[in-house]
């Protein structure tokens, strides 16, 4: 007669429990040893008790190299999984957004004008109320732009009148310092100043006409009566010497 199938639940006899737990456990550590001489593969097997007693068989000479080719392989695993994941989450996302876009596209080509005729009669008035407060607020842009504009023109208008007025004083200040003499030449040029030289000119001095053969004695000397005549006067151009003339 067969042995009958064995329920998988907890063993309440600790006895028995003890004993179930030594058969399994040999024949677990048997069934890896065997596992890993027929097929050549890496088995590596971890028992703990349940009084927390290490049971271990590891086919390779160290179970530690075994747990971390296990870590590297669990590792490229979950990358490999979370990077699926991503692509997955990436392609919805990138779905979403297509759809989005061609909403959009549609929109953009109804307030153009245009692909009017598959709209219904409510579709046209909420398009026709898009399009008015649109205008509106471009109309209002537009002003407030115009007007900022004119508010800076007029303060730079301001800034130059003012640069204006003050270049004027200086240029006043400066005409008040110039001395009277430098104001005289510059206003009327007929005006001589006290202090410049009057110019020698040929009809100032008049030659004495006489004989150059001069000799010394009262038989042979001439007369110089004519030089009793006086040269002609020179009036002083400023005007305040009276006419004087020579007088042998």
């Amino acid at each position: 007669m067969g042995r009958g199938r064995v329920e998988l639940k907890r063993i309440e006899n600790k006895i028995n429990r003890q004993v179930t737990f030594a058969k399994r456990r040999n024949g677990i550590l048997k069934k890896a040893f065997e596992l890993s001489v027929l097929c050549d593969a890496e088995v590596a097997l971890i028992i703990f008790s349940s009084r927390g007693k290490l049971y271990e068989f590891c086919s390779s000479s160290s179970i530690l190299k075994t747990l971390e080719r296990y870590q590297r392989c669990s590792s490229n695993a979950s990358q490999a999984s979370r990077s699926i994941k991503d692509n997955d989450e990436t392609y919805q996302n990138y779905l979403k957004l297509k759809s989005r876009v061609e909403v959009l596209q549609q929109n953009q080509r109804n307030l153009l004008g245009l692909d009017l005729e598959p709209l219904s009669l409510k579709e046209l008035d909420q398009l026709e109320s898009q399009l008015e407060v649109s205008l509106k607020q471009v109309t209002s842009t537009k002003t407030q732009f115009m007007l900022d504009n004119l508010s800076d023109l007029q303060t730079k208008e301001e800034v130059l009148q003012e640069a204006n007025r003050s270049l004027n004083r200086k240029m006043e200040e400066n005409m008040a310092e110039i001395p009277q003499q430098l104001r005289w030449e510059a206003g009327d040029g007929h005006n001589i100043p006290y202090n410049r030289h009057i110019p020698i000119t040929d009809g100032f001095y008049q030659p004495l006409e006489c004989n150059p053969t001069f000799q010394i004695g009262s038989s042979s000397m001439k007369s110089f009566d004519h030089l009793t005549d006086p040269p002609p006067t020179v009036q002083n151009l400023l005007g305040y010497f009276p006419s004087w003339s020579f007088e042998t």
